[in-house]
């Protein structure tokens, strides 16, 4: 809905990024005349991005362009900026390299306006640049339009740290004294957040798509929140997740203190433990000493939670190892869907453990988790050949739980990696091949896939009724993960390079025709001659 007078406010920051900044000024003026005000806050760039802002807003009376005489080194003090500009009852944040879609601000005010809360927030779309691979950001939240009357009712809300899919009530963030963290201070976002939700504001939920965050990793300078493999982006990760643990513990909101630690483990712990084998030997040495001091804060609610988590073990981990150690093994639980690879450990009295090594790490709680949440282990290998290539998946015991639901058969798809979309897919017959492995294999028609990066997706189903959704380990121990160029009677040549992900799941490139060899090719050399 639009109201008969403006009501919201947009402050948009940005620091030297002359060639989106336009772009994202005019998506929030676009929104129609709900947009009363777009405060643009230039970080002191040297790019001449004041100078673009500059001529925009000679011809359009709603923006006001702000330029900070002094770099901050962050966005918390650029958007304090904002707020302090803001002259309408409502206010929006918008980073300049992100749009607001069209409708964002009417979907936002009408939620918030119907039900009277002081917050209203709708879905985030993470897309890929170049790609435009979409992902949807914490889209559960996001299901079905909703009311909340205090954000302890639905915990989860603290999974969603992001300001920018939000509206608020201008002077519900006054009269509470709701600020960012000014200077350079990363993930500033998670502390204002924190602040809101300590402040026990009336949020209503919307399933409208409210804002596009643009991932560009392969932008000269990676934005603060993506550049990872510095130290530094770690410590400053933890100190914010940590002070805004202490902020909804101050304000009497234990239930949603303790969820915010658990989002810790389920999601920046699980994030940053899946590239931890990517980095070099010192990172690594100083990764695990500082996440162990910050773990050393947990206290036994905060474990007992939700034992069998995948988080949840691998913090136990790393609290129980004094240094790195099986970062292959660890790597596979941290992916989504999470998976335990063998070998599957017990103490001399039979209860499960992480490895001999580790007998500390107690996996008891597996023993009472649900088949289909349970980090079933399936490898897979994909042989190349002419005519059909041969799937062949290999489904592993875990403690006697798989025996006791019954594996019956697996339905595998072949999703294209920028749409999602699957392409082929069938279900096969698992069948016992020996004590604790059960196995499937299928034909593969490579041609018929076509041109792309394929992801091998499957669901194990179970005589009990269950169904776990997983994806296959790569298997290492065969030469299939190598390069091969195929004769194809519909292509005339097909490359075909099986892979393992980062994550270690099994994925598949297929170039097919001249053209597509010949640029696989060049980007081949390209790589050799950096």
């Amino acid at each position: 809905m639009s109201e008969a007078a403006p009501q919201v406010a947009v402050v948009v920051i940005g620091y030297d990024d002359a060639a989106h900044v336009t772009d994202a000024v005019r998506s929030a003026l676009g929104q129609g005349p709900a947009v009363g005000q777009v405060i643009a806050v230039d970080d002191r760039s040297t790019d001449g991005s004041a100078g673009l802002l500059d001529r925009l807003a000679a011809s359009e009376d709603r923006l006001r362009v702000i330029r900070h005489a002094v770099n901050s080194g962050g966005c918390g003090t650029p958007r304090n900026t904002g707020i302090d500009a803001v002259t309408m009852p409502y206010v929006m944040f918008l980073d300049s390299d992100d749009l607001l879609p069209p409708g964002a601000a009417d979907a936002l005010l009408g939620a918030a306006s119907a039900t009277g809360a002081e917050v209203a927030a709708g879905l985030c779309v993470r897309r890929e640049v170049p790609s435009g691979r979409e992902h949807l950001w914490q889209s559960a939240l996001y299901a079905r339009e909703a009311t909340i009357g205090h954000p302890a009712e639905r915990p989860h809300l603290v999974h969603d740290t992001l300001c920018v899919n939000k509206l608020y009530r201008t002077d519900f963030l006054r009269s509470h004294g709701i600020r960012f963290p000014d200077g350079r201070f990363l993930y500033e976002d998670f502390v204002f957040t924190a602040r809101v939700l300590a402040a026990a504001p009336r949020i209503a939920l919307v399933p409208d798509r409210v804002y596009v965050w643009h991932v560009r990793r392969a932008a000269g300078h990676l934005s603060l929140s993506l550049d990872r493999e510095r130290i530094g982006n770690w410590q400053a990760r933890t100190l914010a997740c940590a002070q805004a643990y202490e902020i909804l513990l101050d304000a009497g909101e234990e239930e949603l203190a303790r969820a915010a630690r658990a989002k810790f483990l389920d999601h920046e712990l699980r994030m940053y433990l899946a590239e931890l084998d990517l980095r070099d030997a010192e990172y690594r040495r100083a990764w695990w000493d500082h996440t162990r001091a910050h773990l050393a804060g947990y206290e036994a609610e905060d474990w007992e939670r939700d034992p069998a988590a995948p988080g949840t073990l691998l913090g136990r981990f790393v609290l129980d190892s004094p240094e790195p150690r099986d970062l292959p093994r660890l790597r596979e639980l941290a992916a989504r869907p999470a998976r335990l690879l063998p070998p599957y450990a017990r103490t001399p009295e039979g209860g499960p453990v992480w490895s001999a090594a580790h007998p500390g790490v107690d996996l008891t709680p597996l023993l009472t988790c649900p088949t289909g949440a349970l980090p079933c282990a399936m490898d897979a290998e994909l042989l190349p050949r002419a005519r059909l290539s041969v799937l062949r998946l290999r489904l592993h015991e875990l403690y006697g739980l798989l025996a006791d639901a019954g594996p019956l058969a697996v339905t595998a798809r072949w999703l294209d990696r920028v749409t999602g979309r699957p392409v082929r897919h069938i279900t096969l017959p698992l069948v016992p091949a020996s004590p604790g492995l059960w196995t499937a294999e299928t034909a593969v028609d490579l041609s018929a896939l076509g041109a792309g990066i394929w992801d091998l997706s499957l669901t194990v189903h179970f005589k009990n009724g269950a169904e776990r959704d997983i994806t296959a380990h790569a298997r290492t121990d065969t030469p299939h993960l190598r390069r091969r160029a195929l004769p194809s009677p519909r292509h005339l040549v097909l490359l075909a390079h099986p892979y393992a992900t980062h994550s270690g799941a099994l994925s598949l490139r297929v170039a097919t025709g001249a053209t597509g060899a010949a640029r696989v090719a060049r980007g081949r050399v390209r790589r050799l001659l950096r």
